[in-house]
């Protein structure tokens, strides 16, 4: 302990350090003995007074005495000492010594005396009995303090372990001796030993105060120290190296500021500077401990605060950065951690860097954050002084060096509680379209890695203020200055709750906090061994060069969404943790360092335009094909990790809330989403709790998706080999999902043994089909040829839901080549697989389950158009139905069962119709009429023949599922039987207007349609619903044994009219008359074109018996005359033939 006491870092006070020398610096000889009376200089004529004056030193030392030589009694300071003391002190020569000195600026005393109290300084300080003195004074106590009792007398070191130990000093009048004796050696800088001999030059060259006694008044000599102290900071501010201060003088500066920082009354600058206000402020707080100097620092912006005093505390400050042993109470509280923590052993750094006090704090931060034990006293002094760092931006050298520039461009006077280093950092963020030098930027990081705001919110005092009614309303179930509060004030962010003020400042923070992992407490504490292990950061120091911003992040990050198979992974507890920050920083692309740094052009160029708060990402997404390599690659791994686990996105999470409480909580609460969530999503896009805001997103992300098939979490894990096998080059998911679904389709077709495509990619890629049939700007191929129609034509129909495609298919005709065709091909690839058609799907979706719920998903439209007509069918779906019918009915191709039936029928009925048709262009019906006259005739197979038996009965129920005669009689049927037309339910009564009025018929293509009408009713009498409706008593009862089809039950009813035994029903009976009626008038209008058509006129006649009887009775008839009569013509002779 003795040579500790006697080292450079120990607080000496007297003796070895400061009762040296004086009479070789001022040419003074030290008193003899005590009874000598205080003798000046012998450069000034000595005062009367003072030759007669018995020994200062015993007085001092014993105060209580009634004789001996009082301050009091000499004539040189009785009118001061009656004016400015109180006469209890007149009797006590320290206390006459404190009043003197420590009286207040405007308060002069006489030159005389001024001397008098020089002399008598300096002889109580070098009075060779002084250690007997606190021998004497202190006995108990230095029996009590084993270190100072083994300190060897006579050398001066008793006084310096004394003052060591004074915070266990309880003997009062020791303590009140040490105190005093301090203040006295402190009032004056050349009292000090060994600052003279270190320090004379500086005075000088800074022009500081004068060396000689007289020049100046000897009780402002603090000045000179003051001087000195600035004139220290200046330089390291500036790096000034045109008059630097001598290294020996710097350290004598350091180490006289420390060993004032017990009690502020030994600064005498600040002290004098600082008495009213430490009455205003601090009256309370009791001296000693630097307990007055950091009740000062707390009150330092208060407006009440004197400019003087915040100057000095400035000063006082600065001082205690570049030297953490100035504060008194931070140098003791954290002494035990450093040694501890191994703060002092980095043998690469210089000693004055192990004193500053950023690296005191991030040595012993780094310890914290590791969970290594440091006391509760030292954090606490951390806290203050981290707090102290942030408030005051010109306490940070490199900060005022670096940054000058842009304090005076952009941060003049804001100097208070923070604003200007929150204005420096608002700079470094690049929110004012400015950018902040690379060295101020590095200083800036430096500083919040030294205060390490992170770990507790409160230390940054302009956020704290900004955010206060954000964290009261939104946070408060969160213990105060946890650092989970910054967590909660991100999540809040962009939200009601959030105010402006506290967002910007929050940015700002975060900004530099997202640029060194360790700042955020919580991830380097669950995260540390990861990074470690995966990471490779062993051995690295905290306090020294740092990996470059993010590094460590982005190397957690890859490794926390990689599978059992892909390697190792991120402990559970470390997961959550880059979860949370990946949330945070989803909020705002400059949060990202990777991110901003290799798309800082980008942003500029597509994203100038400012999007709203938290959409950069957005837009660097949808602008992905545009941007440079390095930035798209980033992008890509960012929305590559959005697939798997959309909570990234908070913005959109946040956005989507209702829906997810509603229909998605299941998956939503499970720790591992993989892209469960956005598939719910995606499903629930048009329930009644998604807003806008969620349906945006939602569908942007799909938008996305399209871009690359990697974007989509399950479709690349579930076809990944399918990809590389089938459609190897291939990146944009649209491109892949053609490529499989035109794979899985051929296979089907050709009835192929084995399925190219595997089960769980064709499930997969099902899902992506329904998803892609929702909104047309998911097929890119659809949408970007349909632009302009869409504008044309669908200009207030919104996206999404599938309308704007249902809009292009209502107006098919109007649409311009390149659109029909793209429709066409989607309507046939919708018909072959109807849970493609995402229309019909939404609307029917219930009546699929109550009748089709056993059906093929290929052959669901064929079994809703079954259910049709039910009294259970809703009427949303069956109009629905109607429509796609409608659709079927213009192009066989669109029927995938009739084509599948009539394959061999239609080349070979109605191959003209074929080669004058185009590949990607409706027919508009005219197969189907070509197949529907065949059928008339009875000439089609079984298979195409009950296909076309459904289309008729279809059909004439609703002409508007008859194309043909839709666009031949529209007019005819406006004039004719618009009324008819109007009806809501179609059961036929179009079509039979249109019979009753075949004479009113002007037009010659609608009247052959009738005509076919008529024709094709004579074929099967369910063609004629109207007959049909009007007979089916009658067939019931006397053609129930007649098979339907080939005109045999309307045989068997004409039979029935004829035949007078039976009596049909009256409106059967007057219905078939009026058939009979058409049908004849049909032949006078139609009459056969040849035989053929005559031979079919014949078999499908009701009287097809009767004339064939005539028929063959008249042949009969014929050949018995020729028989009977013989040859008509003239005979001819044999001869004749002969000749």
């Amino acid at each position: 302990m003795a040579a500790y006491s006697r080292s450079p870092l120990l607080l000496l006070l007297f003796s070895s350090v400061f009762l040296c020398g004086f009479g070789s610096v001022f040419g003074l000889k030290a008193a003899s003995g005590p009874a000598e009376p205080p003798n000046p200089p012998v450069h000034r004529a000595a005062d009367p007074a003072v030759k007669d004056a018995p020994a200062a030193a015993a007085g001092a030392s014993q105060p209580r005495r009634a004789t001996g030589w009082k301050l009091s009694e000499e004539e040189a300071c009785r009118e001061d000492l009656t004016r400015l003391c109180p006469k209890h002190t007149w009797t006590n020569n320290l206390a006459v010594l404190e009043c003197l000195q420590d009286r207040r600026e405007e308060s002069e005393i006489a030159p005389d005396c001024n001397h008098l109290l020089w002399n008598y300084k300096f002889n109580l300080t070098t009075d060779p009995k002084f250690e007997s003195v606190a021998t004497e004074v202190c006995k108990s106590t230095i029996a009590e303090i084993k270190e100072c009792n083994e300190e060897e007398r006579g050398r001066g070191y008793l006084v310096s372990c004394l003052v060591d130990h004074r915070g266990n000093i309880s003997e009062y009048q020791c303590n009140q001796y040490i105190t005093k004796m301090t203040s006295i050696i402190f009032s004056n800088y050349r009292l000090i030993c060994g600052f003279m001999d270190k320090c004379k030059d500086d005075i000088n060259t800074r022009r500081c105060g004068s060396i000689n006694v007289g020049h100046k008044d000897i009780h402002s000599q603090g000045e000179v120290i003051a001087c000195l102290e600035k004139a220290l900071v200046e330089e390291v501010e500036q790096q000034d190296r045109a008059r630097p201060i001598k290294e020996e003088c710097q350290k004598a500066i350091l180490r006289v500021a420390e060993l004032s920082s017990d009690d502020f009354h030994l600064d005498r600058h600040l002290y004098f500077s600082c008495r009213e206000d430490r009455e205003r402020f601090c009256q309370n707080t009791q001296a000693g401990e630097g307990k007055v100097y950091k009740c000062l620092f707390n009150h330092k912006f208060e407006e009440a605060m004197s400019e003087k005093c915040r100057d000095a505390l400035t000063t006082r400050q600065k001082l205690i950065s570049q030297d953490y042993r100035v504060s008194y109470s931070l140098a003791k509280a954290c002494k035990l951690d450093l040694r501890k923590q191994r703060c002092s052993l980095d043998t690469n750094l210089p000693r004055a860097r192990e004193a500053r006090l950023s690296y005191l704090l991030l040595c012993l931060e780094a310890a914290v954050h590791r969970g290594r034990p440091v006391s509760g006293e030292c954090q606490g002094e951390m806290l203050d002084y981290r707090r102290m760092l942030m408030e005051d931006f010109s306490l940070s050298p490199e900060i005022v060096l670096h940054c000058r520039t842009e304090i005076e461009a952009h941060c003049s006077g804001l100097h208070r509680k923070g604003r200007t280093l929150h204005c420096l950092m608002r700079i470094g963020r690049g929110d004012r379209n400015t950018a902040v030098d690379s060295v101020c930027q590095s200083a800036l990081q430096t500083l919040i890695q030294s205060a390490d705001p992170g770990a507790d919110y409160r230390i940054d005092r302009a956020l704290n203020e900004a955010c206060e009614s954000v964290i009261q309303t939104a946070c408060k179930h969160i213990r105060n200055g946890d650092p989970m509060i910054l967590s909660c004030l991100m999540e809040h962010l962009y939200t009601e709750k959030m105010v402006e003020d506290c967002e910007h400042r929050l940015l700002e923070l975060q900004y530099f906090i997202s640029r060194d992992w360790k700042l955020d407490p919580i991830l380097y504490k669950k995260c540390q061994g990861d990074a470690a292990r995966l990471c490779h950061t062993h051995g690295w120091n905290e306090t020294s060069e740092l990996m470059p911003p993010g590094a460590v992040f982005s190397c957690l990050y890859r490794h926390a969404y990689r599978t059992e198979e892909q390697g190792r992974r991120l402990s559970r507890d470390c997961k959550v943790e880059v979860q949370r920050i990946l949330h945070q920083r989803a909020l705002d692309v400059k949060l990202d360092p990777e991110l901003q740094k290799r798309c800082m052009t980008d942003l500029g160029k597509w994203c100038s335009e400012k999007p709203d708060a938290g959409q950069e990402l957005e837009c660097l997404q949808d602008h992905l094909e545009d941007l440079v390599s390095a930035c798209r690659e980033v992008v890509g791994n960012l929305t590559e990790l959005e697939s798997e686990d959309i909570q990234i996105d908070a913005l959109l999470i946040r956005a989507c809330e209702p829906v997810i409480q509603a229909h998605c909580h299941d998956v939503a609460d499970n720790q591992i989403d993989t892209g469960d969530l956005m598939e719910c999503l995606v499903q629930n896009k048009h329930q009644k709790e998604m807003n806008d805001k969620c349906a945006v997103g939602v569908t942007h992300f799909q938008l996305v998706q399209m871009k690359d098939f990697r974007f989509s979490y399950k479709f690349k894990m579930a076809c990944k080999e399918d990809v590389l096998r089938l459609c190897p080059n291939i990146k944009k998911k649209v491109d892949v999902v053609i490529c499989l679904s035109t794979t899985v389709r051929n296979d089907t077709l050709q009835e192929a043994r084995e399925q190219r495509v595997s089960l769980k990619c064709r499930k997969q890629l099902r899902v992506e089909e329904l998803e892609m049939s929702e909104d047309i700007r998911l097929e890119p191929e659809l949408y970007d040829p349909c632009k302009s129609d869409i504008s044309r034509l669908c200009p207030n129909v919104a996206f999404g839901n599938a309308q704007i495609i249902e809009c292009l298919k209502e107006q098919k005709k109007q649409l311009s080549q390149r659109c029909h065709q793209r429709i066409f091909r989607l309507q046939e690839v919708e018909m072959s697989d109807p849970e493609l058609d995402y229309q019909l799907m939404r609307v029917c979706k219930q009546m699929i389950k109550r009748f089709c719920t056993e059906a093929d998903a290929r052959n669901v439209l064929q079994c809703l158009k079954q259910n049709k007509n039910s009294e259970l069918m809703d009427p949303k779906c069956k109009q629905m139905i109607t429509k796609r019918q409608i659709t079927q009915n213009t192009d066989y191709r669109l029927n995938p069962v009739l084509r599948k039936a009539c394959r061999a029928d239609i080349p070979k009925f109605c191959q003209p119709i074929l080669n004058k048709a185009s590949e990607d262009s409706e027919l508009e019906g005219q197969v189907i009429s070509c197949l529907k006259l065949k059928y008339a005739d009875q000439r089609l197979s079984p298979d195409c023949e009950d296909q076309i038996r459904v289309i008729l009965q279809e059909s004439a129920l609703d002409y508007r599922l008859d194309p043909q005669l839709q666009m031949h009689c529209s007019e005819e049927i406006s004039r004719l039987c618009a009324e008819e037309a109007a009806a809501q339910e179609q059961t036929g009564q179009v079509e039979e207007c249109l019979k009753v009025n075949l004479l009113k018929i002007k037009q010659e293509g609608c009247k052959k349609e009738v005509l076919n009408m008529l024709k094709e009713s004579k074929a099967d009498i369910f063609v004629d619903p109207v007959l049909h409706t009007a007979c089916a008593l009658d067939l019931k009862h006397h053609c129930a044994a007649i098979t339907p089809g080939k005109g045999r039950q309307m045989s068997c009813l004409m039979e029935a009219l004829q035949d007078k035994r039976i009596r049909l029903q009256p409106e059967c009976k007057k219905r078939l008359q009026d058939r009979i009626d058409m049908w004849s008038y049909a032949a006078k209008v139609a009459p056969a074109e040849g035989f053929s058509d005559l031979a079919v006129q014949v078999m499908t006649s009701p009287s097809k018996n009767y004339i064939l009887f005539m028929i063959a009775l008249s042949v009969c008839v014929l050949f018995l005359v020729g028989l009977l009569c013989g040859r008509i013509t003239k005979r001819v002779t044999r001869e004749l033939k002969d000749r």
